[in-house]
């Protein structure tokens, strides 16, 4: 089985880094990281990139579409050609991955209409929007999509499409082998009973990413 994880400039590496760690460890998973041209590709500190060693037209026929958010997932879900490579991998994917702003993303290349999906909070609304149900779970699955919420909500799908994919027991060997056994030293238990304070804060900082991300410059 191959696994295309999507790299734009600007995306979030634990959104790919989470749900990486278990899929990888699948017995016979092939992982490719594509890109619209190979090289390195800036994550959205700009003190961190991925290697891009093939092209879009390189993963046609992959069997797991991957798509991570970040702040230029705003940019991506502009560029014509992410798109129409998102809804052309998507049409003959066997499993179609998205995390985060990721699914917002899958969303604007019109794969998500009427599918139920999760996605980060400050993405509801736009993700809605675009055609898609959204859920406010932590990770979803619907028919061959599987969607994670915020960031480290893609070590969660990740292991739901594990378990799907080869069996409950191999699934719970790898969850053991990345200890993801989470308890987060503060707050609340959801996202949805964070303080509002902080939930302002974070759309705060969302409404502006696309241009913080243009005002920093990478490191390499």
């Amino acid at each position: 089985m191959r696994m295309s994880i999507l790299l734009y400039d600007g995306f979030t590496a634990l959104d790919i880094v989470g749900g990486y760690e278990s899929l990888s460890r699948i017995p016979g998973m092939q992982v490719e990281f594509v890109a619209k041209e190979k090289g390195v590709i800036a994550s959205d500190t700009r003190f961190l990139g991925l290697l891009a060693y093939k092209t879009l037209e390189d993963a046609a026929g992959t069997d797991i579409l991957y798509v991570p958010g970040g702040p230029g997932g705003y940019v991506a879900q502009r560029d014509p050609e992410i798109l129409d490579f998102i809804r052309a991998a998507h049409a003959t994917s066997t499993w179609t991955v998205g995390v985060c702003n990721g699914v917002e993303v899958l969303a604007a290349a019109g794969v998500l209409d009427g599918v139920e999906v999760t996605t980060n909070f400050f993405a509801r609304d736009q993700v809605a929007a675009l055609g898609a149900k959204v859920m406010k779970t932590r990770y979803h699955r619907d028919g061959k999509v599987v969607t994670g919420a915020g960031v480290s909500a893609s070590a969660d799908a990740g292991l739901m499409l594990t378990e799907i994919l080869v069996g409950q027991p191999l699934a719970e060997i790898i969850q053991l082998g990345i200890e993801y056994y989470p308890s987060p030293p503060f707050g609340a238990a959801t996202v949805d009973e964070t303080r509002p304070e902080l939930q302002d804060a974070i759309r705060s900082f969302e409404e502006r990413a696309e241009a913080l991300l243009e005002a920093t410059p990478r490191v390499f």
